[in-house]
């Protein structure tokens, strides 16, 4: 999962629109495949032990490619702040998501996942001080909880019937994301967002590593039983999803419109649906087409609504 930045990037006369485009595809693609990713990497992987080490990996391996850049080193109070971010992105958020898919279709997962903009607006106009919605916003709001409220309604195919723990997960993940994106803003970070990137993935593998081991993890991991799509999934999050993708995302809120790059919020849950019953052979009912379209719809709404 990635926050949607609201600030206004510097647009770079000399970065060619393909490139753009390039980009915006990998973040496509890459992050919406990677729910499917982690059902596959958590069938022989424990969860927490999965988040942490795609974290840790790609954490490192960006932190010292950025020290050769020229990046500082975080300071004692940035490590900190990065610190109590993951906590809330990579523990609350991706750790609840890494484990709720131990039982719940990574395409349901991502569909959920997608309503984190709808906590986050709530959030924001609670704050003191925070931006209160507009009418449509508000509309966007309640249809995407009536997509949710679906989602959920008792009957044969509702997300509770799935397993109730997992759905619980994932409503304690878009919450927790949805308030560490909207409580970063009173944190003190890394200025370079790169190096900003690398502490935070640090720290947050760091506490998934402490929060696997209190939950058994390492007495559940066996390194001969890993299968080959355990570990492939696992090497496709740390390479493509934690590293190639984050770091095309950083680079476009820098060249291209916020509007252009905050679509990735509908389209990576309709590439990770697409690809859970294609790949993965999950089966989506009619009330999940409807709860998507539902949900997708007001994320949507609530997108062109921020911009304006």
């Amino acid at each position: 999962m990635a926050k949607i930045s609201l600030s206004s990037p510097v647009q770079q006369p000399k970065t060619s629109l393909a490139a753009i485009w390039a980009a915006m595809i990998v973040i496509y693609i890459v992050w919406g495949s990677t729910y499917l990713a982690i059902r596959f990497a958590v069938e022989t992987i424990p969860p927490f032990l999965t988040a942490a080490a795609r974290f840790l990996v790609a954490g490192g391996l960006l932190f010292l490619l950025r020290l050769k850049a020229g990046d500082r080193v975080p300071s004692f109070a940035q490590w900190r702040g990065s610190a109590i971010l993951a906590a809330f992105l990579l523990l609350g958020g991706n750790g609840a998501v890494t484990w709720a898919e131990q039982t719940v279709p990574s395409g349901l997962t991502a569909l959920m996942v997608s309503s984190s903009p709808l906590w986050m607006l709530l959030l924001e106009a609670l704050l003191p001080g925070g931006r209160k919605p507009n009418w449509r916003a508000v509309v966007g709001v309640f249809v995407g909880f009536g997509g949710i409220l679906l989602l959920f309604w008792p009957g044969p195919d509702s997300l509770l019937n799935i397993h109730p723990a997992g759905a619980v997960a994932l409503i304690v993940a878009t919450l927790s994301w949805a308030f560490g994106s909207v409580y970063s803003r009173q944190l003190e970070l890394p200025t370079a967002p790169l190096m900003g990137a690398a502490a935070e993935m640090l720290t947050g593998g760091t506490i998934l590593l402490i929060v696997g081991a209190i939950a058994g993890d390492f007495g559940r991991l066996n390194l001969a039983a890993i299968s080959l799509n355990s570990f492939l999934g696992l090497a496709y999050l740390t390479i493509f999803g934690s590293l190639v993708a984050f770091t095309a995302y950083t680079w476009l809120l820098r060249v291209a419109p916020t509007s252009l790059v905050s679509t990735y919020a509908y389209i990576n849950p309709l590439v990770a649906l697409v690809l859970g019953v294609v790949i993965g052979r999950e089966v989506l009912s009619p009330r999940s087409l409807a709860a998507a379209a539902i949900i997708l719809a007001s994320v949507a709404l609530i997108t062109v609504t921020k911009r304006e």
